[in-house]
């Protein structure tokens, strides 16, 4: 599974919490990249509900807090 915080993003607006089924149906309907459906189908199959995009990707909290900084006159992304 590979999730980035562009891919997370697509995940926003799941209404959490939701089954894997559910989740795929959501992202399926919603036009998400195939990035995000194929993680989605690498997941257990169970009834267990995922309670949020944490359960998928536990180190979002951490990436999502990061600021990302463009100098456009050294053309260098800073972190």
């Amino acid at each position: 599974m590979f999730w980035t915080p562009e891919l997370a993003k697509f995940m926003e607006d799941v209404p959490f919490p939701a089954t894997k089924e559910e989740l795929l149906d959501y992202v399926n309907r919603s036009g998400c990249p195939m990035q995000v459906i194929e993680n989605l189908y690498e997941l257990d199959d169970s009834d267990e509900l995922i309670e949020g995009i944490e359960d998928l990707w536990p180190e979002y909290e951490d990436s999502a807090n990061e600021e990302y900084f463009y100098n456009d006159n050294e053309e260098e992304q800073y972190i």
